[in-house]
């Protein structure tokens, strides 16, 4: 049935149902970014408000825990007497604003031979500073301030307490001290400081998030030292909250709050104030091992994004509505006259390019459109006339530089190991070009069994011409190595025969040397290569020294020397390009030798192999999806001794 509708009929439905799909994907993608652009600068704005406020309780949790433990190195490098004592403990109370009190707890007898019990605690009140000594009706012994820090041998904050007539809730941190008896360190007691949590109760309730989002603090069992509902504190834990409301996600959090860890709950936790959905982002206070959590409502977060799609979704079907109308009558106007070419139409489009057009009888739109039509029709033979010579020039050339890569690729040594009976070294080596063929080359063998040549060389350019003068200088070298030449001599030859009518003015940096594989000792010349990077076992590693010698290949006269260099057991020598060092990120910046040298570092216990991948993951991590500029081409020997 839907095959009989006019032209006029389906442009309209289909026009509508385009519209319909687009608006959709455009309503749905403008919330989808709206809502995770709210998530994202949730996300960061939390980061801020909650790295505010546990800053500020950190600052002053680990300024109250300096007092005790620079007063326990006091006590247990000094003998002091009873008034010495009390004018510490007053002096740290009284310079010390955020602290509610102090005292110094010993061991039985451990301050006076008579005294079991010694502990003076002098303590602030709104009019005074007072003391008081805890005897045998408190026993301190058996107290938690003084059993926790006695068994584990560390400080530790106590769980939070409500004060004498329990108006104020306290923390107390208290640390062990000791004595030396003889050699050994005794304990001998405990310091402990009181603060009123008055300070992170207001920094806490200082959090507002909108309407309805607020912030709260447990301690390291989950009692809430904070909260907005009063009741909570001190009487209710997150857990039997999380029990009494059967939220099984508050659970949930809960633990990993207790667990010291941190994250985001979205829309998960159900507000104890407003019953509204909430995400939650939690974090720990490392010094107390608390934990802050703040609520943020998804409903009051989301209604502005809301309210703003309902007005899009109106205007949307608002345009539907025009479009519809205006799509039809257009329609209709154009649709008519078309029919007389939908036959010659239908011929062009099932590839007939001979087919008769309608003769062209008047200059409106529909005479424009045939002329269209026949200038298409010969437009068509022509490009597809030069699109099937295209194609076959592109194949033919695809598949001559598919050819010319793997002969390429097939004249460098890449079976590793490659001398698999010669003990004396290790060989590692890999080149990955820029275009399907390049200019940079390695290669390495024995001249005879005491000396082993190895060259790696960067051609100047890319494509064919660097490739076959890439081949030429690696023959030249090759030949002259094996007539049994020293590097300078073996470079110095294949400068001059590569200088000889280098009309193209192309040029090669090469570095040659040759290693005697049963001392370690290492003849090279470098034609003005980036300088290998030397791998010592014993010590570190380090650039080697820059010659400034030419380029190979430019003046036929140029003049190279032979250097030494002395390889001891497990020394190596790492060779490489410049596409190594010059690989660039998105931002321009290289990789740098620099960089190379420290990586090479890191990996300087791996193998060979390992070593020279690890390097390449690093640079194509550094590079991301900059495009490859040059080629890249490494490779590592290893001296393992005679």
């Amino acid at each position: 049935m839907f095959k009989t509708k006019s032209i006029a009929f389906k442009l309209v439905l289909f026009f509508l149902m385009s519209c319909s799909f687009i608006f959709a994907s455009i309503f749905g993608y403008n919330y989808f970014i709206s809502r995770n652009f709210i998530e994202k600068s949730i996300k960061e704005n939390s980061e801020n408000i909650i790295m505010a406020a546990t800053n500020r309780i950190e600052t002053i949790l680990a300024a109250t825990q300096k007092i005790p433990e620079n007063l326990g190195f006091f006590l247990e490098n000094s003998k002091n007497t009873e008034e010495e004592l009390l004018q510490v403990l007053l002096a740290v109370v009284e310079k010390n604003l955020e602290i509610y009190g102090a005292a110094i707890a010993f061991e039985p007898y451990g301050f006076k031979k008579d005294a079991k019990y010694y502990a003076p605690y002098i303590f602030r009140t709104e009019e005074s500073i007072n003391l008081r000594f805890h005897d045998k009706y408190y026993d301190y012994f058996l107290q938690e301030w003084y059993q926790i820090p006695k068994e584990l041998g560390r400080p530790q904050w106590i769980e939070p307490y409500f004060g004498e007539g329990g108006g104020i809730i306290m923390c107390s941190y208290a640390v062990p001290f000791y004595k030396k008896v003889g050699n050994k360190r005794q304990f001998a007691g405990v310091i402990v400081v009181d603060i009123s949590l008055e300070k992170l109760t207001e920094i806490v309730s200082s959090i507002k998030i909108l309407q309805s989002g607020y912030g709260f603090l447990i301690s390291k069992n989950g009692t809430f030292v904070t909260h907005p509902i009063k009741d909570f504190i001190m009487n209710e834990t997150i857990f039997t909250i999380a029990e009494a409301r059967h939220d099984v996600k508050l659970r949930e959090v809960g633990r990993k709050m207790i667990k010291g860890e941190s994250g985001v709950a979205p829309m998960q936790v159900v507000s104890a104030l407003s019953e509204k959905l909430c995400w939650m982002v939690y974090v720990p206070i490392k010094t107390s091992g608390w934990s802050l959590g703040v609520l943020f409502p998804h409903d009051e977060i989301m209604k502005d994004i809301m309210d703003l799609n309902k007005i899009v979704l109106l205007l949307g079907i608002s345009g539907l509505f025009l479009l519809t109308i205006a799509v039809v009558f257009i329609s209709r106007s154009i649709t008519k006259p078309i029919r007389h070419l939908s036959n010659a139409t239908e011929h062009i489009g099932s590839g007939n390019l001979e087919v008769e057009l309608p003769l062209v009888k008047t200059g409106d739109e529909v005479g424009k459109l045939t002329e269209a039509f026949i200038f298409m029709r010969q437009s068509l033979k022509s490009y597809i006339n030069e699109l099937t010579e295209v194609t076959r020039q592109r194949e033919r050339m695809e598949s001559e530089l598919k050819i010319a890569h793997d002969i390429q690729m097939g004249i460098l040594p890449k079976r590793f190991p490659p001398f698999p009976d010669r003990k004396e070294i290790d060989i590692y080596a890999t080149i990955k070009p820029a275009r399907e063929i390049g200019g940079d080359f390695y290669d390495f063998f024995f001249i005879d069994d005491e000396r082993l040549c190895f060259v790696i060389a960067d051609v100047s350019g890319k494509g064919i011409p660097a490739a076959l003068f890439m081949a030429l200088t690696k023959t030249l070298i090759k030949a002259k190595a094996t007539a049994g030449l020293t590097p300078n001599e073996i470079i110095s030859k294949a400068n001059k025969d590569l200088s000889i009518e280098n009309d193209m003015n192309m040029f090669v940096t090469v570095f040659c040397g040759i290693l005697y594989v049963k001392t370690g000792k290492v003849l090279y010349t470098n034609g003005g290569h980036n300088p290998p990077i030397i791998i010592r076992k014993k010590e570190g590693v380090s650039l080697l020294e820059k010659t400034n010698e030419l380029i190979v290949g430019v003046i036929e006269d140029a003049v190279y020397t032979t250097r030494i260099l002395t390889l001891n057991e497990g020394d190596s020598i790492f060779l490489y390009t410049d596409g190594v060092t010059e690989a660039m990120d998105e931002r321009g910046n290289q990789f740098s030798e620099e960089r190379l040298v420290n990586s090479l570092k890191e990996l300087k216990e791996r193998s060979n192999e390992e070593m020279v991948q690890s390097i390449m993951r690093k640079i194509e991590a550094f590079t991301g999806n900059t495009p490859q500029s040059d080629d890249i081409t490494m490779m590592m020997i290893t001296y393992k001794g005679a």
